[in-house]
């Protein structure tokens, strides 16, 4: 978090040009409402902690963040949109590990994750988690692996698209526990619930916000969270380690990011703000209800995060094959 002298000294560097883009014009920013761009339905795991973010900055700004779900192509479309944008602070999106994937998917790239956008800052941290469709009768991973090696290509997994976070955890999962199954992707994540209260798809690997109340309810039935440790939210559903598989880990991370040419003493205001929200201690309630961890860091830690994570999604989607459809 820079302190509030860092920033003046910015607003400054733009007054006299010496700051990279378009300053906004008005003195108080923000001075009228914001986009918040979720590339994702309502529900899913990035709107969950976009919209408690979003409402507690709507009240300490006094202007409206409003969210502006955009889901499609895997998150391609929400990424577009903000790349597209105005780089004056008014648009920015709640992005994951699809913003990066869907570049490397694609022979020829949309965008350039890197260079066109720029971090403002790290919001959450949650488990993905193993959700058993009706009728899947396994108790632990390697019962799910044994009955997927027993009816090859017969078992199925859901995805939230071609590339979403919730389609590389699958797909490692599936290259870890080496079975042959079939990815079904989702456009509507109402969808995909249903599709496992029914039985139609018979696995998924869910960031755990998007699907914890369900899980709480006993509506649909967790096999294990895919972290070091328990999560909060669902104490009584043990890890992947605990559950017999202890190679497979994976998680799903949340991000504010904008245009490229956004002022920095936006970014920099915007991220204080944000690291400030995560602090508070009912924000913090919120997050472990929903099974997340609050994010922290500067514009430049989560920049560096993206960076590495590129390079290591690179090396998963080449050796896994994964190409979009």
């Amino acid at each position: 978090m820079r302190a509030w002298h860092g920033i003046a000294a910015a607003s400054l560097a733009v007054t006299l040009g010496g700051a990279a883009g378009v300053a906004p014009a008005q003195d108080k920013w923000p001075s009228k409402p914001m986009r918040m761009i979720v590339p994702f339905t309502s529900g899913s795991a990035s709107d969950v902690t976009g919209r408690i973010v979003a409402q507690r900055l709507t009240e300490i700004y006094g202007q409206q963040i409003v969210i502006d779900n955009r889901p499609g192509a895997g998150g391609l479309i929400g990424s577009e949109l903000v790349r597209q944008a105005a780089p004056d602070g008014y648009t920015v999106a709640m992005i994951g590990q699809p913003h990066l994937s869907n570049a490397l998917l694609r022979s020829e790239k949309p965008y350039d994750p890197l260079k066109d956008f720029l971090a403002i800052g790290l919001v959450a941290v949650t488990p993905n988690v193993i959700v058993l469709g009706k009728g899947v009768e396994a108790k632990t991973i390697p019962d799910l692996i044994a009955l997927a090696k027993t009816k090859p290509g017969a078992l199925n997994y859901g995805s939230a698209g071609i590339g979403s976070s919730s389609h590389l955890a699958g797909a490692m999962f599936v290259s870890k526990a080496k079975i042959n199954v079939v990815h079904v992707p989702f456009r509507q994540g109402p969808d995909s619930r249903s599709a496992l209260i029914t039985g139609t798809i018979h696995f998924y690997l869910y960031p755990l916000p998007a699907i914890v109340t369900m899980l709480k309810a006993g509506t649909l039935k967790a096999l294990a969270v895919a972290s070091a440790k328990r999560a909060g939210a669902l104490p009584n559903v043990p890890t992947s380690a605990e559950a017999g598989f202890p190679e497979y880990k994976s998680e799903s991370w949340f991000g504010l990011i904008g245009p490229r040419g956004l002022p920095r003493r936006v970014i920099a205001k915007i991220n204080a703000d944000t690291m400030s929200v995560l602090k508070e201690p009912a924000t913090q309630q919120k997050f472990a209800l929903q099974g997340a961890e609050p994010g922290s860091g500067s514009p430049e830690h989560f920049a560096k995060m993206q960076r590495d994570e590129y390079a290591e999604l690179g090396a998963l989607i080449k050796a896994i094959g994964m190409k979009a459809q």
